[in-house]
């Protein structure tokens, strides 16, 4: 049996150290702000916020949500997002993907000013992951993986890395954020012919296609270091990744468990990156 890549030790030993960068923040008068942008009342979308909050708030990062109609159209959505970037109490601006359907993403992308776009989302952020420049907000849920992957000492320079998802939310990112490391990765989707081969070919496999328990011991090289992104439901109405961790937790050599795994770093990279945003606002503003 792998052994278990614990998120949530992995936060434990980050929250005490953004605690106190927010205690200096706190300490001149300035309370970092965050606050989440949602349509409607989505459960998967308040699961996370509630894990956001906690995690800001043990911090000590106040966190305000702004909740649009499931039908509003992008010109309203456009319309918030202006007057947070405008709002010099707010440091950091989540938005809550997917969004619906009738929404122009890349009107919105090009909206969000990127000093409080701490998940990633701008092209000016995107291109920065791109570019491997540390300056940048490259999206939470990638960068939680790395965090992991730094936190457990995984080696990752000349390691072969494959990533199971190309979506430009977690798959994309992730992959260039591991090319940054040095590994060389292939990246794979719903076209790519012989799926389960190529992923046994990872030392490091990533699983971030959304698919319930999809991903079984037959796509996993013994011993390789296994990272479920997924959050889904099972059919019994429990929370599960995109690994079914029965059945790959055997054959892996490293592996997270959902839950307690990527997503519960996920939460302390956000409130990492609003520490970041408001001290540079703050800087700024000097």
């Amino acid at each position: 049996m792998g052994e278990t890549l614990s998120g949530k030790k992995v936060a434990g030993e980050v929250i005490p150290e953004l605690t106190a960068e927010c205690k200096k923040l706190l300490d001149r008068g300035l309370t970092p702000k965050l606050v989440i942008v949602r349509f409607g009342a989505n459960p998967d979308d308040l699961f996370y916020e509630k894990g956001a909050r906690k995690t800001c708030g043990q911090v000590g990062i106040a966190v305000d949500a702004h909740e649009l109609p499931p039908d509003a159209d992008t010109a309203a959505l456009l319309r918030v997002v202006g007057e947070l970037n405008n709002d010099p109490s707010v440091n950091g601006i989540l938005l809550m993907q997917p969004f619906p359907k009738h929404i122009d993403v890349q009107a919105v992308r090009t909206k969000i000013a990127p000093a409080k776009d701490i998940d990633g989302m701008s092209p000016f952020n995107e291109a920065k992951v791109y570019e491997n420049d540390p300056t940048g907000f490259p999206p939470c849920t990638p960068t939680a993986v790395m965090e992991i992957l730094k936190n457990y000492r995984i080696e990752l320079k000349g390691k072969n890395a494959v990533v199971l998802g190309r979506s430009t939310v977690v798959g994309k990112p992730v992959a260039m954020l591991l090319l940054g490391e040095h590994a060389t990765v292939t990246i794979c989707h719903s076209r790519t012919t012989d799926l389960a081969g190529v992923a046994r070919q990872g030392d490091i496999l990533v699983a971030a296609i959304g698919k319930a328990k999809m991903i079984t011991g037959g796509y996993v090289k013994p011993g390789a270091v296994v990272i479920d992104v997924g959050i889904n439901v099972d059919m019994n109405g429990k929370m599960c990744g995109d690994v079914d961790f029965d059945s790959a937790a055997p054959v892996a050599g490293m592996i997270t468990p959902v839950p307690g795994g990527v997503g519960s770093v996920t939460t302390t990279v956000l409130a990492k990156h609003v520490l970041r945003a408001a001290a540079a606002q703050a800087g700024a503003k000097a």
